[in-house]
């Protein structure tokens, strides 16, 4: 079907502007083509941006797959330089860390292994190379804090149990729940990650710091030690 609109945005009557009706009804009222117009600004090689958005969305599906692309995924769009395609790129990373901060914040409560799963998970599901994050607790399993411990792989264990007791003790966390992603989407834990659960246990112990929980994230699964009860 073809659109209803290729002109440029600003010569549509302003009802329908993508912008004005964000500041008019609010960013919820807009689909995904018109928020994506917004980041755009204009069209290219003669169409507006709703319709490049539209295209754009065609390709990807989803946000999400948006944001695991290199600038050579979007040659297909012409017009469509750097500076669009960071702004896209920023734009959803500010959203994709939006919930970990709005929990930090409000001292969210951790009460299942699920629940930290909902929290990480979008934030670690598509990264492309293995990336430690530590959930630090106080005595109600309130959280302190969310870091990155490390990136790369659990062969340099030892620094990286070091440097996540140290964040630990600085943060007076009483229990810590460590998680990892595995790029190739397999979620059972190696060998080195078993042996990584098991000294990052055992220096918990040593330093009166419970460590709750190891989980492994693989695309939209996860691997928990506590669950499968290997802590």
């Amino acid at each position: 079907m073809k659109s209803k609109y290729t002109s440029a945005i600003k010569s549509w009557p302003v009802e329908d502007r993508p912008r004005e009706k964000l500041l008019k009804r609010g960013a919820d009222t807009l689909s995904n083509s018109e928020l994506l117009a917004i980041l755009l600004r204009t069209g290219a090689c003669g169409c507006s941006a709703i319709d490049l958005a539209r295209s754009i969305l065609v390709k990807f599906k989803t946000f999400r797959n948006m944001m695991q692309t290199d600038l050579r995924d979007w040659d297909e769009f012409k017009g469509l330089g750097k500076a669009k395609v960071a702004q896209i790129k920023a734009a959803l990373e500010i959203g994709r860390r939006f919930r970990e901060d709005e929990l930090r914040e409000n001292r969210y409560k951790i009460k299942s292994v699920r629940d930290v799963v909902e929290i990480l998970m979008p934030q670690m599901r598509d990264l492309k190379k293995e990336v430690f994050k530590v959930v630090f607790l106080d005595s109600d399993n309130k959280i302190i804090d969310i870091a990155d411990a490390a990136t790369g792989t659990v062969n340099f264990a030892t620094p990286i149990i070091r440097e996540i007791m140290h964040s630990a003790l600085q943060r007076y966390a009483v229990s810590i729940i460590c998680a990892h992603n595995h790029p190739s989407a397999v979620k059972l834990p190696s060998a080195e990650d078993k042996k990584f659960t098991k000294d990052l246990t055992v220096a918990g112990k040593i330093l009166h710091i419970n460590v709750l929980d190891h989980i492994i994230i693989a695309d939209n699964d996860y691997f928990s030690f506590a669950e499968e009860g290997l802590l």
